[in-house]
């Protein structure tokens, strides 16, 4: 637990709410991983219940955002690069807006919350409700959708290198592309996810001046991730084609190896049929030149058919 209260024009950090005499100037406890005590103390303390995990992962709009007279509830994913395993994990957050007091609730250390804390010890003046502090934690969370599709973007740039220039295509160049392209619909996903939420708010009438402001220009953000993370998810399709592509070139390569041996040999196996049926009226079967006569017209019958293709340009 990580209880941020507001004293004088900067918000601190206090160690739980026990230090607190008053809840006049609190701004936002954050739960992470809590035990089952912490929970209940908040809930005791404040006289409401948190949504169970179960509640925070629907996707019912009704689930996104939910909002009473007392206190507005919204339910948002955060993505996290997990490097070990190179994968997106989708860390589900609930977002309980009461008095002006930001409740968050959260299972995973997450980048967005990390760098929301580093804006507020460095300009703590700027943080004097829940209400900023939610705006923020959703515009930092868009930002950290931003920095990794870009990261995406410079992989598909790679990737597309390889395509171009890297000789012939192999079975680990599809997996990447395809991997890539399920980790940028992760990210579509999850900007749309936000979108929703933060469409949400702004009808609320809690949000109004420059926090309106503020969500609003994130909206627009939003909008613009989602079209880039279209474009390169079509950039990725464009390369998949392309690889594709190039597979059929290298097989029709292979199969016209296969076609052109198979149609050069085609006369002198007919004439070497044709010479070995045991018929004592066949012409030349008892001259003692027969077998070099066969031999010369086998390769004059398959220089002359590789003539014919070269001349027809197929080879």
């Amino acid at each position: 637990m990580r209880v941020y209260h507001k004293r004088q024009t900067r918000v601190h950090k206090v160690p739980n709410l026990s230090q607190l005499e008053t809840t006049e100037g609190l701004v936002w406890i954050d739960l992470q991983n809590p035990s089952p005590a912490e929970i209940a103390d908040v809930e005791a303390h404040f006289e409401f219940k948190f949504q169970s995990r179960q509640e925070q992962i629907e996707i019912e709009s009704s689930s996104r955002y939910f909002e009473t007279d007392d206190e507005i509830i919204a339910n948002s994913n955060f993505l996290q690069f997990n490097t070990e395993h190179n994968q997106f994990i989708s860390n589900a957050v609930s977002f309980i807006l009461q008095d002006d007091i930001l409740f968050t609730y959260r299972d995973a250390d997450l980048t967005a919350f990390s760098d929301c804390v580093k804006k507020i010890k460095g300009t703590g003046r700027f943080f004097h409700s829940g209400k900023q502090i939610m705006a923020t934690l959703l515009e930092v969370g868009v930002d950290n959708d931003a920095d990794l599709l870009e990261t995406l973007s410079r992989q598909v740039a790679e990737l597309s290198k390889v395509v171009s220039f890297g000789g012939n295509p192999d079975e680990q160049l599809i997996l990447k592309i395809s991997r890539t392209q399920e980790m940028t619909m992760e990210i579509r996903q999850n900007a749309v996810d936000k979108q929703r939420v933060l469409s949400a708010i702004l009808k609320s009438k809690e949000f109004e001046g420059e926090d309106y402001e503020r969500l609003r220009i994130v909206i627009k953000d939003i909008n613009s991730l989602i079209d880039h993370a279209n474009f390169t998810f079509q950039r990725l399709e464009y390369l998949q084609n392309t690889f594709l592509g190039l597979v059929n070139i290298e097989q029709n390569k292979i199969i016209k190896i296969f076609t052109v041996a198979s149609v050069i040999f085609m006369p002198p196996t007919l004439i070497a049929s044709v010479y070995g049926m045991n018929f004592e009226f066949i012409q030349a079967f008892k001259w003692k030149y027969g077998f070099i006569y066969a031999i010369i017209i086998m390769v004059f019958s398959s220089a002359g058919t590789l003539y014919f293709f070269r001349r027809k340009k197929w080879l």
